[in-house]
């Protein structure tokens, strides 16, 4: 399993009572499947090479596991977590077709870049076009398992809505590339836009949700692996 962030790698590790060294965990279902949980840190190069080691370890599957911005809110809820038909790579001209594990259907397009997309007409074109949700990594993994021959999932829950204004350039700057953030510059920032104080309590509880639900998602699934 691979998870960008630290905050959507910790509901995996907690799940299975897993053991690592913060960046690298083993552990096994109730199943008996074994697994591998690592950290890729977010964007597209991160998550190519963070696929890569993976699969330098021998695994059979590969499944993508965090959260995704939805581009419509007629559609999704925040915590859903979505198998999408789809995984795109915005800019490549390449698309990849997951392999379906567990029990939620799988529906639309999933969307992957490393820009923030924010911008209210991009977005209704993107939805036009079937996409439902936006990450900055899966399209990366999904690119080296096909290109080893190696069959791989994603279960994305989703956090926030892209375009409604909980994400902006200016939070994401104070992001490192794990997902974590300083102290200090957050503090830095609630000083000079103390009304962003809500927004971020709401944005943390809401990943906290699709973290959690992502995890169980993914947990589940690995039952369809068992030989």
């Amino acid at each position: 399993m691979l998870a960008p962030m630290v905050i959507e790698l910790q509901p995996i590790v907690a799940r299975l009572g897993m053991e690592g060294d913060g960046s690298l965990y083993r552990g096994r279902t109730g199943d008996g499947v074994e697994v591998i949980a690592m950290l890729t840190n977010i964007g597209m190069a991160n998550g190519a090479n963070a696929a890569t080691r993976m699969l330098d370890h021998g695994v059979d599957h590969v499944i993508v596991v965090g959260i995704a911005g939805g581009v419509d809110q007629q559609v999704l809820n925040i915590g859903d977590v979505i198998v999408p038909e789809v995984v795109l790579r915005r800019g490549a001209s390449r698309s990849f077709r997951p392999a379906f594990l567990g029990a939620i259907p799988p529906k639309g397009t999933l969307s992957c870049g490393d820009d923030l997309i924010t911008d209210p007409a991009v977005l209704a074109r993107m939805g036009a076009d079937g996409v439902i949700a936006v990450d900055m990594e899966t399209a990366a993994v999904a690119e080296v398992c096909v290109d080893a021959g190696v069959g791989w999932s994603v279960f994305r829950g989703i956090s926030d809505f892209a375009g409604e204004g909980l994400i902006s350039d200016e939070l994401f700057a104070l992001t490192k590339r794990d997902g974590s953030a300083d102290p200090g510059d957050v503090a830095k920032y609630l000083e000079a836009h103390p009304d962003q104080l809500p927004v971020l309590k709401r944005l943390a509880q809401d990943t906290r949700r699709a973290t959690e639900a992502a995890a169980a998602a993914a947990v589940a699934a690995c039952a369809a692996l068992v030989a």
